[in-house]
Order: C-alpha cells, then sequence, then structure tokens
C-alpha cells in the first residue's frame, strides 16, 4: 500500500448479514469523495459459503458505475495502476450474525457493567451478563451457557489485590460448562479474562485444556478508575483470529485488506469517537436495522454503545409493540387508528421484512414505531452509558433529589450533534420525516444539529479511519451526513398556548412560539445564521432559566427547527387535542402531504 498521504483511490466494503455494500472513494482535487456505490447479496451461507464472492459482486457493480477495473483473475488490484486497481481496500462485517459474547463478572452494577462496555465497544452483541448476583444457581449458569454457544466470554471481576476466590468460582463454572463455539467445531472456544491479577494464575489453571484462555489487563484495576482498551483490543483481535477464521471466505478475504477487519458496530462507533475527538463535541448516533438498534454516544469524552437486540422495524417489529404497548405506538399517529388494523400492518411487516410501505398512513404508522423503537433503544443506553458504579464520590444537598439521575452521562442540553442511521431514517420519503422521527424519539434539548447517513456508509468510513482519518473523514462530512438543520428545544412546561420562547435572527425576522407549538425557519444547507434566543422565565436554552443568549445555527436540507413542546414531550391526553396537535406540528415541518393523508386515514381509522 502506498504512503497514507498518497493514497489516490480507496475501495471498502460492509459485509453485513444480507447484503455486502462497496464504496469508491477518490482524491478528486486535493480532497476525498465518494465516487460510486454497489452492492450484493452477502454469500456467507449455503450454496455459495465464500463471502468473497459477494465482495467481488459488489466490486463489480462498483466497477461498471465508475467505468473503471479493479479486479482481475479474482483479486482486487492493488496499488492502483493508471486508472486500474485502488490504492488501499479495507472492510467491515456482521455476516453470520455479527460478533456474539457472553460476559462473566461479579457483581451485576459494577465489573459486570464495565465488562459489557468493553464488549459492546468493540461491537458485539452481549447474549448474556452472569454475575454473583444474577439470582441464578449455579447449574442454570451452566446451562446457559452451553444453550447459547457464543463466539467468546469475556470474564471480569475483582479489582487489584481484592476478591479472588470467587473470581475463580465464576471462572471454574465457564470450565465446567465448556461450552461450544458458534461456528467450527474444531478449536477451543476464546475466553478473555480481564479481571484482578492476583487471581490469573488460579484461573489459568481451572480453564486449562478446556478454553482458549488469553489475559489481558483488568478492566476495572481500581473502584474509581475503568480501563476498557486492552480487552476491547483482544476482542477485536480474537474476532479476526477465531470467529472470522471459522466463517467461509473470510481467512481469504483478510488476505486482501489493508487494515484488520473490524466488526460493523465497531466501526461505526470508531467514526462516531473520531468526530467527537476531532470537534471537540458531545454526539449521539442511532442505527435502526431490522432486527437490532444500536445507539453510540460520546459525552465528556466517554464513549458507550449499546445494543437493543429486539428493538428493529422488520424482523424485531412485533418485539416493539409488546415492549412499549399499542397504544404508545397509536398515539404518534395523526389519525383515529383501529388497533386490530394496525396490528395487521405490523405484522405483517414482520413476516414481510422487505417489503416497503405503499400508502402514506402505512408509512406514518411505520414512522410511529420507529419512534418507540429508538425511544426504548436510547433508554436502555442510558441505563449503561453511566459513571462508574462503587466510586466514592462527595455529594451535596441538590443530589437528593435528583433520583439517581447524577449518574448518567448522557446530557441532552449538553449535545451538539445527533445523527441517524438505517433505513427507516436514511430513506425517508422527506429528510422533514428524519428529523421529527429522531426529534420525538430522543428529545434533544437546547440548541442540537441533526443529521442523517445518506446511504449508511458509517461502518466503512469507520474502518477507513483507521488508516486515513482525513479521508474518513472529508467523505463523512462531504458526502454520508446529510444535515437536516439545527433543532432549538426549551427545556421546561407550561400550559398550552402560554408563552415560551422568542428567536431574533441577528438582521433578520423574529419568531414567537408559544408552549406546545413548533415553527420551521429556512435556513439552508451551507448556511449559517446569528441568532438570539430569550425564553421565558420558566424555560432553559442553554443559559439558565429565562436566559437569553446569542449563538451562531447552522442550517440543513429541513431548517432551523423551533420545538417549543417542552421537555419532556407530552402528548395531549384528550383524542381530539392530540390529533390537532399532531396535525400542526406535521403542517409545521410539512412532515406529510396533508391532503393525501386525509384521503388515506380510512385505512387505519375504526
Amino acid at each position: 500500500m502506498p504512503e497514507l498521504d498518497k493514497l489516490r483511490s480507496i475501495l471498502a466494503t460492509d459485509c453485513g448479514s444480507t447484503t455486502t455494500k462497496a464504496i469508491l472513494i477518490e482524491l478528486v482535487d486535493g480532497e476525498y469523495r465518494l465516487n460510486v456505490r454497489g452492492e450484493a447479496p452477502t454469500t456467507v451461507e449455503a450454496p455459495y459459503e465464500d463471502v468473497t464472492r459477494g465482495v467481488l459482486n459488489a466490486v463489480r457493480e462498483v466497477e461498471e458505475l465508475a467505468g473503471r477495473t479493479l479486479v482481475r483473475d479474482g483479486q482486487i488490484i492493488r496499488p492502483q495502476q493508471g486508472d486500474e486497481g485502488v490504492d488501499a481496500y479495507v472492510s467491515t462485517s456482521s455476516a453470520g450474525g455479527g460478533l456474539q459474547v457472553m460476559v462473566v463478572g461479579l457483581v451485576r452494577s459494577m465489573t459486570a457493567e464495565s465488562a459489557q462496555r468493553a464488549a459492546l465497544g468493540a461491537g458485539a452483541i452481549v447474549m448474556d451478563t452472569l454475575a454473583l448476583d444474577d439470582g441464578r444457581r449455579d447449574h442454570e449458569r451452566i446451562e446457559r451457557m452451553r444453550q447459547l454457544r457464543p463466539d467468546m466470554i469475556l470474564i471480569s471481576g475483582g479489582v487489584n489485590g481484592g476478591e479472588r476466590r470467587r473470581v475463580v468460582e465464576m471462572t471454574e463454572l465457564v470450565g465446567a460448562a465448556s461450552p461450544k463455539a458458534r461456528l467450527g467445531a474444531g478449536y477451543e472456544l476464546p475466553v478473555i479474562f480481564a479481571g484482578n491479577e492476583d487471581a490469573r494464575e488460579a484461573v489459568a489453571q481451572s480453564l486449562e485444556g478446556k478454553a482458549g484462555l488469553t489475559i489481558v489487563e483488568n478492566l476495572r484495576p481500581t473502584m474509581e478508575e475503568e480501563n476498557l482498551g486492552p480487552a476491547r483490543g483482544e476482542i477485536q483481535e480474537m474476532f479476526l483470529e477465531h470467529v472470522m477464521a471459522q466463517a467461509p471466505g473470510y481467512s481469504k478475504l483478510m488476505t486482501w485488506t489493508d487494515a484488520d477487519i473490524m466488526p460493523t458496530p465497531a466501526a461505526v462507533g470508531a467514526l462516531i469517537e473520531a468526530i467527537a475527538e476531532r470537534d471537540g463535541i458531545s454526539v449521539v448516533g442511532v442505527d435502526i436495522g431490522g432486527a437490532t438498534t444500536d445507539v453510540f454516544s460520546v459525552f465528556r469524552g466517554v464513549f458507550n454503545r449499546t445494543v437493543s437486540a429486539n428493538l428493529g422495524m422488520s424482523y424485531s417489529i412485533s418485539n416493539v409493540v409488546a415492549e412499549t404497548g399499542m397504544a404508545n405506538i397509536l398515539r404518534w399517529l395523526a389519525v383515529r387508528a383501529d388497533p386490530a388494523a394496525a396490528s395487521n400492518t405490523i405484522r405483517n411487516k414482520m413476516i414481510r421484512p422487505t417489503s416497503i410501505p405503499q400508502v402514506l398512513v402505512d408509512l406514518s404508522g411505520e414512522h410511529a414505531v420507529a419512534r418507540e423503537a429508538l425511544r426504548l433503544a436510547f433508554e436502555q443506553h442510558k441505563l449503561l452509558a453511566t459513571e462508574l458504579k462503587g466510586v466514592q464520590r462527595q455529594r451535596d444537598i441538590s443530589d437528593a433529589f435528583e433520583a439517581g439521575g447524577a449518574e448518567s452521562l448522557v446530557n441532552m442540553m449538553d449535545l451538539n450533534l445527533l445523527v441517524g442511521s438505517g433505513g427507516v431514517l436514511s430513506h425517508a420519503p422527506r429528510r422533514s420525516q428524519a428529523a421529527m422521527m429522531m426529534i420525538d424519539a430522543f428529545a434533544p434539548e437546547g440548541i442540537t444539529r441533526l443529521a442523517v447517513d445518506s446511504i449508511f456508509m458509517m461502518p466503512q468510513l469507520g474502518v477507513l479511519a483507521t488508516i486515513s482519518e482525513e479521508a474518513a473523514t472529508q467523505v463523512f462530512y462531504r458526502d454520508c451526513l446529510i444535515p437536516l438543520g439545527t433543532c432549538i428545544a426549551p427545556r421546561g412546561t407550561a400550559r398550552p398556548g402560554a408563552p415560551c420562547v422568542t428567536v431574533q435572527m441577528i438582521g433578520g425576522d423574529e419568531y414567537e412560539v408559544a408552549f406546545g407549538e413548533m415553527q420551521l425557519i429556512p435556513l439552508a444547507e451551507g448556511e449559517t445564521a446569528e441568532v438570539t434566543i430569550d425564553p421565558v422565565r420558566r424555560f432553559d436554552v442553554g443559559a439558565g432559566r429565562g436566559r437569553a443568549h446569542t449563538v451562531t445555527v447552522q442550517g440543513g436540507v429541513v431548517g432551523l427547527i423551533i420545538d417549543a413542546r417542552g421537555r419532556p414531550i407530552a402528548l395531549p391526553e384528550d383524542d381530539d387535542e392530540r390529533l390537532a396537535a399532531l396535525r400542526r406540528w406535521n403542517a409545521a415541518l410539512d412532515v406529510y402531504p396533508e391532503q393525501e393523508f386525509e384521503a388515506e386515514s380510512q385505512r387505519w381509522s375504526r
């Protein structure tokens, strides 16, 4: 591979569970830009059982669109020679179900939770967490390990110099279970021990001949310290050496790439981290898929990722209904919907996951489900994105009234950028629909930029950042990220129609927005405006209750959104008032064509 500062072209692929996506990035007038994108079915399963076939098929589509030769004799041409080949090739993968890890710890809310963060940050799905205080008996834990068959097990527990005996006892349960790996029958299940360094020798003895043990630094060396880096790095390394090596065709694919193949969620997380660090901002990103919803966040420089494995828009759509309840979904619909008709439509999506809504009311119903899936996933994320449990710290009298909320790292008033990805957001017919879903689900406060991933290339850009952060960030901002605009959302509550906030465009118009209303101010992509935001006494937009401040806001394809519905967002309880409010908000942001919506409203109506 040429020197990083001389890369002329980069090919990147993402091998998903159903589709393999390929993008070609080229240096144009000194800047890296996306040229073309191709995709093909993933071929990790029978009858092909060779992931490289799907990769080559996706690359051949790129070849046709770009009018360039990239493959010869079944190999990607590297480095670039004239107009043929590319200078670098990188890839991510979640094919075969991604990376599935089981976590074993001592205390569920302390060392086991730290282990969860390490596994999730490495791009894994945490299948289950076993701990001394999980309420299960030893034989139940052993049976659970045998049933799940994870790709690897991460064991934590005990600070250095602390608890040793119980750490060894939990490890002995892993040895007694002797679980078999999900992929491959001829190798030992990888086990990573990241606990009390004083227990290493005893742990090694208890697992000798029963698992492939690797020991790394303690991920919780003291009660006040969390050291996740070594465990995360080892998880990804073992993912390549053990898990990926067993998947059909991956050993060949690994010889092609110029950087280690990364789990798709880890690559997205790496990009979110890089953007937050580069710009010094707090970021929340979400990827909502058919089966799972991943949430990423960086607050106070701390990265967290969670995966809600039962919340999705096709395979798991009925789980969303079961978890939130049909009433919570129907509350977002601007029609009097029949629960039975709505349930049938949702179930049809589950059994026909590739279908798309054909009429406007069905589309709004899918968007209603998406709001609840995103909201639930974010609530789960906030439970894990917390300060370290067990740390002693001084408290003042105000902490007594916060009901434990002070431990959460997620502070929506500090959030600078909210990024949405996944089909329901990236491919919404109107960008205002994506903006509305994200605002309703995440309820940003103060001043927050909104954006969506145009064609879900964040995984490829995440792994690209490991060899060229410049190329990854340039393409991210210029071709991947579609700015929707800025949301101004005062925190507080009042009676509907009461004064809430005034937004004065410096050198322009003034907008007064009452409580319970939304307003859209035109501000195009690439434009900025200096505004003075003046909330009434009981509301806060970041400077304190009732305090005005002047800031520069950025525009987008939707514009500048003033959301004066208060926080938390509360829909009117009266059915007629709720329908009227939803229609006003939809009209304010031009979410749905109102006349067409009215004509189709009988489809879900009772």
